[in-house]
C-alpha cells in the first residue's frame, strides 16, 4: 500500500504510529486505559484523538471533518487496530456515520456528525434474539402514535459501544404489512431517553456489547433518519462502507499479530539457534505474510473504489475484503499462538488478545458463512 499513498496519506500513517506509540505503546499504559482489557474503548484515549482532529476522518468538511474518503478512514482504522489502541467505538461510529451523511437532515447531521468529530461515539442497532444474519426477520417495533412520533418496543442484542454512545440507530418495523424487508425504518434514539435500558454483555472480548430493551420507548418524528418504511434499501446502501470497516481493523490485527510472533521467533532460542530459523517456521511466516499482503490490497482497493463513486454498490467486493481480512486475523493469530508456546496463551502477553478480537471477528458484521454466500450470488450461484 505504501507505494499507492499520497505523501498526506505517509505523513499521517507515520503520526498514528507515533501516536500509538506514544499513548498506548505499552502494556502497562493500555491496562490503566481498559481496566486490564475489561473495556475495548477509552474515553479518555478518544478525546485526545478528537483534539488532534482525526475522528474527522470520513466526515465532511462541512460538519468539521477532514473531507477525506474511506482509503484515509481504513488507515485509522487499520494503524489504531495495530497499535492496539483501545478506540473500538470508532467502528460503529463510523458506520452511523455513513447513514446520517447519506440520509439525515441537515440538522441531523450538524448535531450528529459535528458530534462525532468532537469525540461522541455512536451504535448501530440491528441484530435481535430472533434476527441475526437474518436481518429482515427483526421484530422490534415501532408504531406511529396519534399526536406524532413512535412507541418503540422490543429487545435488540450485541449492540456494540451502545453503553458509551450518545445515541443508538435502531432498526425498527414501522410497517408489517409488506414483505420482511419492507415496513423497516431509521431512527435515532438517544442513550438514557425512557424507556431504554442498556445492559452490557459480558463476552472472552470485555464488556464492548449490550443488550438494549426498549419498552414503550417514546421518540418523535424528528428521530426518523432518511424516509419511513425505506430502513432496508437504506442498510443497503451502507454495507460497502460496513465491510470495509470491519475489514480494515481485522487487517490492523492480523498486522501486530504477525509484528509480535516475528518479533518473538528472531529472539526466542531453542537448539542454540533462533526458532525463526527453522523451516517449519520461516515456511509458515513467509505464508502469513503473503495473506497478510493479499488482504491489504483486496481492502485498499476496494476503499478506493468506494472513494471514486460512493453510491456503488459492490457486494461481491466488499464481502470478498471483509471475508479475506477476517479469515486472515483469525489464521494469523492462531499461528502466532502457537509458534508462541505457552507464552501465546499467556495473559501477560498480546496474543491471547488479538485471537479473541480476530475469532469474534468472523462473526460480527455478517459471518464468514454469509459473506462466503452474498459472494456466491453475485455469480448467479
Amino acid at each position: 500500500m505504501t507505494a499507492s499513498q499520497t505523501d498526506e496519506q505517509q505523513d499521517f500513517v507515520g503520526a498514528l504510529r507515533d501516536f500509538c506509540a506514544r499513548e498506548c505503546g505499552t502494556r502497562e499504559q493500555r491496562d490503566r486505559l481498559t481496566d486490564h482489557g475489561k473495556h475495548q474503548h477509552s474515553d479518555e484515549l478518544y478525546s485526545r484523538l478528537a483534539d488532534l482532529g482525526w475522528l474527522g476522518v470520513g466526515i465532511p468538511e462541512a460538519y468539521g471533518g477532514s473531507g477525506s474518503g474511506m482509503v484515509d478512514a481504513c488507515l485509522f482504522l487499520e494503524e489504531t487496530a495495530r497499535g492496539l489502541a483501545p478506540t473500538a467505538g470508532f467502528g460503529t461510529t463510523l458506520i452511523v456515520a455513513g447513514a446520517y451523511e447519506r440520509f439525515a437532515s441537515e440538522e441531523q447531521k450538524r448535531r450528529v456528525l459535528g458530534g462525532i468529530v468532537a469525540g461522541q461515539v455512536e451504535a448501530i442497532a440491528m441484530s435481535e434474539p430472533e434476527a441475526g444474519s437474518d436481518v429482515g426477520g427483526l421484530t422490534c417495533s415501532a408504531v406511529r402514535q396519534e399526536g406524532g412520533g413512535f412507541l418503540v418496543n422490543g429487545q435488540k442484542t450485541w449492540i456494540s459501544n451502545a453503553h458509551q454512545a450518545r445515541g443508538i440507530l435502531i432498526i425498527a418495523r414501522t410497517d408489517r404489512t409488506g414483505s420482511k424487508h419492507e415496513g423497516l425504518t431509521m431512527l435515532d434514539v438517544p442513550t438514557g431517553t425512557p424507556g431504554m435500558e442498556v445492559r452490557s454483555i459480558e463476552t472472552l472480548g470485555g464488556t464492548e456489547t449490550n443488550d438494549v430493551f426498549f419498552t414503550d420507548c417514546f421518540v418523535g418524528d424528528e428521530a426518523v433518519i432518511g424516509v419511513e418504511g425505506q430502513g432496508w434499501m437504506q442498510l443497503m446502501a451502507g454495507l460497502n462502507v460496513e465491510r470495509l470497516i470491519i475489514g480494515a481493523i481485522a487487517l490492523g490485527m492480523a498486522e501486530r499479530a504477525f509484528d509480535d510472533v516475528l518479533a518473538y521467533v528472531k529472539e526466542r532460542k531453542q537448539f542454540g539457534r533462533p526458532i525463526g530459523s527453522f523451516q517449519a517456521l520461516k515456511h509458515r511466516l513467509a505464508d502469513m505474510a503473503t495473506e497478510l499482503e493479499c488482504a491489504k490490497l483486496l481492502v485498499y482497493d476496494v476503499a478506493r473504489k468506494v472513494d471514486a463513486d460512493p453510491n456503488q454498490l459492490l457486494p461481491r467486493e466488499a464481502s470478498m475484503a471483509k471475508l479475506k481480512a477476517t479469515e486472515v486475523a483469525k489464521h494469523v493469530s492462531l499461528e502466532g499462538m502457537q509458534m508462541m508456546g505457552g507464552y501465546g496463551h499467556a495473559v501477560e502477553y498480546d496474543m491471547q488478545a488479538i485471537v479473541r478480537q480476530a475469532l469474534v471477528s468472523t462473526v460480527y458484521g455478517g459471518t464468514s458463512e454469509i459473506q462466503r454466500e452474498i459472494v456466491a450470488k453475485t455469480y448467479g450461484l
